[in-house]
């Protein structure tokens, strides 16, 4: 399809750019205004993205309720939910195509003579786009299509035409709203709409959403999400995965645990680079199982174990999360937090838990499950060397990294990733694997990046509204001690990472929770590792942790069997978790050393 392989040229050019402007670099030249460029670049990724996962009913929702409901009251659930999420998106459109116009009378340019408006309109032709397909994809008859599209006219002229004032509609349109979130309405049109709702009942121009969305999705460091996220891509592709697993299995097999030990790296080494626990568990639950169950495990201990296991490389670099992470604590008045200061803080939490979980797999280990077998040197080594182009990815990226800018080392990296699986290893195929792989990451990028945009927006009006400073006096009149702050904390994140992806998460938690780390004295670094360690924690909380609704999906296990399988690992992370929050050198040791 057309938009497709326009998401696939766009994204191959955000990876190109920055790859060519080093190269030229070191003849004395360059691309005018290539960093632009590519954050513009990025926002036509993301509306193309955001459309695709659209067409194809992978917009992220909350709720899983409507499919669990009865045929005729499922039908209604998809029309009211499609049509909130329309009216939602035709509003977002609208406010687009006013920051479009306001840009063409501005005349600003990237490089070239070449505008920022036109990159700038992929604003209201996707929303326009997601309206459409929201409506579309109400259900598969023209009556029920029908109804979404009337549903959709009647919300929007109820809000736009009617008697009734923005300060007197906005208690039942936040109500309504809730109720569309229930009934499956996608996390953008929550977000999305709550700000509409907000901005709205305060008489603030809604092109405030498009703004802030556009700000966001041209931040510096932004490009680096979709380049990390292809190259995890390219590697789960190939066999990259079983040369990997042979690797841990051939070093730690002949351990009594090992199977569950090389699980755990291999897993971690995945989401490192995807960003995401949730590609990790689709993408290699498959494969890793069955080694689990070879090993003696039964099925529920190592389906367990893959559910705990999925998030923990989110910890370690080059995850984009830590990266988002840095970039939004800074814009909000954390000045002294860096990318380079929360990897180094994050380094070791990350191995802590990864050695619990390692740990935890040994210790339900089969007896007898190691001695079966001996280490075999000649086997480790031949395993090392089929596997070594995928285990200089990290060098690669950190290498880079030090002679060149985030970005540029985050293109390598993609680079190099796709070089490995098409001409290296050869079990990636350019013609028919890699565009699939390059539509799956601008669908995923796009469903993240829109969900970011509107989040932004109601950042933005959290801000004007004095939410983090009131949020700040509140908590200082019921909480006393740092110690009561992070239990609390502790709590309240569980809760946000069973709701919420880690993106989202970011972009509408951490500006309220900054300064009230500040206000109880809490290092930056600390705040941060540990706001990211218990939102892996909450991937794994029922009844509505992320990764247990995936592993239900991949595995074909009913929610309640993978809720109970994964509760072991709940315990064993907890307890990392609370030993990050009480015990800070973790996290500002390394730090402090890099300072010196």
């Amino acid at each position: 399809r057309g938009e497709d392989w326009i998401a696939r040229a766009v994204l191959a050019a955000i990876v190109a750019i920055p790859l060519a402007e080093a190269l030229l670099r070191r003849f004395g030249t360059g691309i005018a205004g290539a960093p632009l460029f590519v954050q513009h670049l990025v926002l036509v990724l993301s509306m193309l993205g955001a459309a695709l996962a659209a067409r194809e009913k992978r917009l992220l929702a909350l709720s899983q309720l409507h499919d669990r409901l009865p045929g005729a009251l499922k039908s209604i659930a998809s029309v009211l939910a499609a049509a909130m999420a329309a009216a939602i998106a035709v509003v977002l459109a609208r406010a687009g195509l006013q920051l479009v116009q306001s840009e063409r009378e501005a005349a600003a340019v990237l490089g070239y003579g070449v505008p920022k408006w036109l990159f700038q309109s992929t604003l209201p032709i996707g929303y326009a786009l997601i309206a459409l397909r929201a409506v579309w994809c109400a259900g598969s008859t023209w009556s029920t299509r029908g109804a979404a599209a009337l549903a959709t006219a009647a919300l929007l002229a109820v809000a736009l035409r009617g008697p009734w004032t923005p300060e007197q509609l906005q208690t039942p349109a936040l109500v309504l709203l809730g109720a569309a979130t229930l009934l499956g309405a996608p996390i953008f049109a929550t977000l999305g709409g709550a700000a509409l709702i907000l901005f709205w009942a305060q008489d603030t121009p809604v092109v405030t959403l498009s703004i802030e969305h556009n700000r966001l999705v041209t931040q510096s460091l932004l490009p680096t999400l979709p380049m990390f996220t292809l190259a995890g891509y390219l590697l789960a592709e190939g066999g990259a995965s079983r040369r990997l697993v042979r690797v841990f299995d051939a070093l730690f097999g002949a351990l009594p645990g090992g199977s569950a030990i090389a699980t755990t790296c291999v897993c971690a080494f995945f989401t490192t680079f995807t960003g995401a626990s949730g590609v990790t568990i689709l993408a290699l639950g498959g494969l890793l199982l069955p080694v689990l169950i070879g090993a003696g495990y039964r099925e529920r201990q190592g389906l367990g174990l893959l559910v705990g296991a999925g998030s923990l490389g989110m910890l370690f670099p080059p995850c984009t999360p830590i990266i988002l992470y840095a970039t939004v604590a800074y814009l909000n008045g954390s000045t002294s937090i860096s990318v380079e200061r929360l990897y180094a803080g994050a380094l070791l939490p990350g191995i802590a838990l990864l050695v619990l979980t390692a740990a935890w797999g040994v210790a339900i280990a089969p007896r007898g499950a190691g001695a079966r077998r001996r280490f075999a040197a000649a086997e480790a080594g031949r395993a090392l060397w089929a596997a070594k182009f995928e285990l200089l990815v990290p060098v690669v990226a950190l290498v880079a990294w030090r002679y060149s800018t985030l970005v540029e080392a985050a293109a390598l990296t993609a680079l190099y990733a796709l070089l490995v699986g098409t001409v290296l290893n050869r079990d990636v195929s350019i013609t028919k694997d890699v565009p699939r792989v390059l539509s799956e990451c601008a669908l995923l990028i796009g469903g993240v990046l829109l969900i970011l945009g509107v989040a932004l927006g109601l950042t933005s009006w959290l801000v004007d509204a004095q939410i983090p400073d009131q949020a700040v006096e509140w908590v200082r009149a019921h909480v006393h001690t740092q110690t009561q702050f992070l239990i609390a904390l502790t709590l309240f994140l569980l809760v946000v990472g069973c709701l919420m992806d880690v993106y989202s998460a970011i972009f509408v938690v951490v500006p309220i929770l900054v300064p009230i780390g500040a206000a109880f004295d809490v290092d930056p670094v600390h705040l941060g590792v540990l706001f990211l360690a218990n939102l892996e924690l909450g991937f794994l909380t029922p009844p509505v942790g992320m990764n247990l609704f995936l592993a239900s999906y991949r595995f074909k296990k009913p929610m309640s069997e993978v809720v109970r399988a994964s509760l072991p690992m709940l315990v064993v992370l907890l307890v990392g978790v609370l030993a990050i929050t009480f015990v800070p050198w973790l996290s500002t040791w390394l730090p402090s050393r890099m300072a010196q």
